[in-house]
């Protein structure tokens, strides 16, 4: 029997061991190999995209001015750099609160293994929250608000301390998911006390009301400046960048060590929400009555809906993705010009909730549910519905919290924000239900670390659906600044078009019989 000392000292290594065999294996879990390392590509090549265009684009702008060229170009850029240059720190707030909010959404970050999957293996507490650390970069709105990190920070760095400025918000990027992955587990442990949900719900409502206040106040952008991160934004910008790297890689490794004590005492409670779920007896309500659709329609909505809401998970995620990036927005100050990045990549996140993989809300009631006497092209529509009701309120309050922070815009940036509104969400919709119809998952989503797809095919999914909608919000984004309203509107219709035909594409696949047959098995057999 080892010692406590051994076990502490042994402890972190056979841990990190673990994470390794564990992460290893869910890599050869992946059906589509290529097309997870494409997508991983795409974020890589992203990623290195946005840490260096936008001084490149600055770079132009300043020669053009130089050549007397282009004066309107050149001040709107000047203006963009120095409205951007007093927020990169609260902008580095933004990330920290992003990644504290998507840890406690996910009730502590994703996990490697299912429950009942790691129910017949030794996994420990430390493997779990440095699965869950490793998993991080998974969750598209975490990808999202790193790149713009890079983006603001490569626009107002000037070239000659470029890289070191990069290397600090990557710095920074670690500490924060470290700092909020500890937080994430510590709010877990406390919402799996008796009446640690209450807890949790009305702090989280007291935060969001004193937010709230301090923005109709305006004392938010004034608080979030006073903070130490403005100071690191300064420093980054200077030759003592290696000095911050140094403090924040400090601070990231402080908090991995930290954050497997709360991890360890979170993971020893019962998950009381989920057990409720599962546990609970619910009276049955009389059936809905329909204005506009069939009796059959409404009832299959009800279930939908009922099988989105009843997962803590999906509940969980998508308050946070609707309230997490325009939270960002109002902390930040972003102007319209990157406002319309954000609908694309908030619902390509509500998306990865479930909607790469719709069918599997249902497990194994899909075999009860194809017993049901109403049309599988039916069945087809409303679950494409509900859907699409979760990407657009999802991308829609994110929206309304811009609006609250820019006010409203002139006549083309609006046209331009709901037309692009509008087209990423067709996109989004018809690629996810493309892909619920080729590539379906059997998995449980009771818990909220599940992923509704392999980690591997997650990546793949976050990859792709990021680089779609962020060059259809760039598009956008550049028609906004042309004279003629009807542009957007003009450029709008083939996009809608190609995507009503992938939609329509993947409703003739389900539609056909040895095709929804294997979906059923595949989804059933959880």
């Amino acid at each position: 029997m080892p010692s406590s000392t051994e076990a502490r000292s042994g402890g972190w290594v056979r841990a990190a061991g673990d994470t390794r065999h564990l992460v290893a294996f869910r890599a050869r879990t992946v059906r589509r190999r290529t097309a997870a390392l494409l997508g991983a590509l795409v974020v890589v090549l992203l990623t290195l995209a946005f840490a260096t265009l936008p001084a490149a684009i600055a770079d132009a702008s300043e020669r053009a001015e130089a050549r007397g060229a282009d004066g309107q170009l050149a001040d709107a850029m000047d203006q963009l750099v120095s409205t951007l240059s007093g927020n990169l720190g609260p902008a580095f707030v933004g990330f920290l609160a992003l990644a504290v909010t998507a840890a406690v959404g996910s009730g502590g970050g994703r996990e490697l293994l299912s429950r009942s999957e790691a129910a017949i293996h030794p996994i420990s507490p430390v493997t779990e929250h440095l699965g869950a650390l490793v998993l991080a970069p998974v969750n598209l709105a975490w990808l999202v608000q790193m790149w713009g990190l890079l983006a603001v920070t490569a626009l107002v760095t000037p070239p000659a301390h470029l890289l070191g400025a990069q290397v600090v918000v990557l710095a920074w990027v670690l500490a924060a998911t470290a700092l909020g992955q500890a937080i994430g587990w510590a709010v877990e442990g406390v919402r799996r006390t008796p009446h640690g949900v209450l807890v949790v719900r009305t702090t989280s409502i007291g935060l969001g009301l004193l937010l709230g206040g301090l923005q109709l106040a305006g004392w938010l952008l004034p608080v979030v400046t006073a903070l130490p991160t403005t100071l690191l934004a300064d420093v980054m910008q200077t030759s003592a960048w290696p000095l911050a790297v140094l403090v924040l890689l400090a601070v990231a490794a402080a908090g991995v060590v930290v954050g497997a004590a709360p991890a360890a005492w979170a993971l020893a409670l019962p998950p009381r929400e989920e057990l409720r779920v599962q546990s609970g007896v619910h009276e049955a309500r009389p059936a809905p009555e329909p204005r506009w659709v069939s009796p059959e329609t409404a009832l299959l909505r009800r279930l939908d809906r009922g099988s989105v809401w009843r997962s803590v998970g999906m509940r969980r995620g998508l308050l946070v993705l609707g309230i997490g990036p325009g939270l960002v927005a109002l902390v930040a100050g972003l102007q319209w010009s990157s406002v319309m990045l954000l609908p694309g990549l908030t619902a390509s996140g509500a998306a990865l909730l479930f909607g790469v993989n719709a069918w599997c809300l249902d497990g194994k009631g899909m075999v009860w549910r194809e017993t049901l006497p109403v049309p599988a092209a039916r069945v087809f529509d409303v679950r494409a519905l509900v859907v699409a009701e979760c990407l657009a309120g999802v991308s829609g309050i994110t929206l309304v919290l811009a609006l609250l922070r820019n006010g409203v815009p002139p006549l083309v940036t609006g046209l331009s924000v709901a037309t692009c509104w509008l087209v990423v969400l067709v996109q989004v919709l018809a690629i996810a239900m493309s892909w619920s119809v080729r590539s379906p998952y059997a998995v449980d989503l009771s818990s909220p670390r599940a992923t509704p797809a392999p980690h591997g095919a997650m990546a793949g999914y976050a990859g792709k659906l990021s680089l779609v909608t962020t060059l259809t919000a760039m598009l956008f984004t550049a028609l906004a600044a042309l004279p003629w309203w009807w542009l957007p509107l003009a450029f709008a219709v083939p996009f809608l078009a190609w995507s009503t035909f992938r939609l329509l594409r993947a409703r003739r696949r389900w539609l056909a019989d040895d095709v929804r047959a294997q979906i059923v098995l595949t989804v059933a057999a959880v």
